[in-house]
């Protein structure tokens, strides 16, 4: 039989999109970041998670807390859904572990909502940290009351369906950053940034390191003996704004 004749039967046999190595479409088990580095964390604003990260991780700021009271630290659960459908956000809460927060890719959806007071509340029962969707949810008032801290790309009054399968604990894009479950995630007034797994512990030092210098300067502010930043000059060079020599 030639190559082409038993190319039908060949065809007929495989089965479509399998790979040797394909991952469930639900991960039950991952690693998270250790507790005590989420819990140091927590002392720090997002702003200088991000900045010792090398300005980057920080979602999109379309992405906020529904009350700029609203902060919280903890580890990733990835979750992927389809527009307007919250069926594996649901799945994601059976799976959470306290002090776990969803990181939903909502696909930027904000036609219908996907999260409302009642899951709320069954996540502060859980012991869920927080969530973060880009895409919208709803019952923000009572959402505000609770005190449960809920970040979203918007709000919608319309309900989602619960019908369409998605993915959990894969790596997920939102709001412009790739999220890998068991991320450390940490959220404030000023929004939500994302810090891999891996290099969180080694960039808390850094923080802590950058806090003090920001407190400092902002004392020679306040005293009037460090009105402009050391650097000014030297930046102003490089960008060919004033010549060698010259000073503002």
């Amino acid at each position: 039989m030639s190559q082409a004749a038993a190319l039908p039967n060949a065809r007929q046999n495989a089965t479509p999109n399998a790979t040797p190595d394909a991952l469930p479409d639900v991960i039950r088990d991952i690693e998270r970041t250790p507790a005590e580095v989420v819990a140091r964390a927590a002392a720090y604003p997002s702003s200088i998670l991000a900045d010792v990260a090398g300005r980057r991780g920080a979602l999109h700021g379309r992405i906020q807390g529904l009350s700029p009271s609203m902060r919280f630290a903890g580890t990733a659960l990835t979750v992927e859904v389809r527009p307007g459908d919250n069926l594996m956000i649901h799945a994601a809460m059976a799976l959470a572990q306290p002090g776990d927060v969803l990181v939903v890719d909502g696909k930027g959806d904000l036609s219908s909502a996907l999260m409302g007071e009642i899951m709320s509340q069954q996540c502060v029962a859980l012991g869920i940290a927080a969530v973060v969707i880009d895409g919208a949810v709803r019952d923000s008032e009572a959402i505000r009351a609770l005190g449960f801290p809920m970040f979203a790309a918007g709000l919608n009054p319309n309900g989602p369906t619960k019908s369409v399968s998605g993915r959990l604990n894969h790596p997920v894009s939102i709001g412009g950053v790739t999220v890998h479950p068991g991320d450390l995630v940490v959220g404030d007034a000023d929004g939500v940034t994302v810090v891999e797994r891996a290099r969180a512990a080694s960039l808390l030092p850094l923080a802590e390191a950058k806090v003090a210098a920001e407190t400092a300067r902002i004392a020679g502010i306040r005293d009037r003996v460090a009105l402009r930043p050391v650097w000014l000059d030297g930046a102003l060079r490089a960008a060919g704004v004033i010549k060698d020599g010259e000073t503002l």
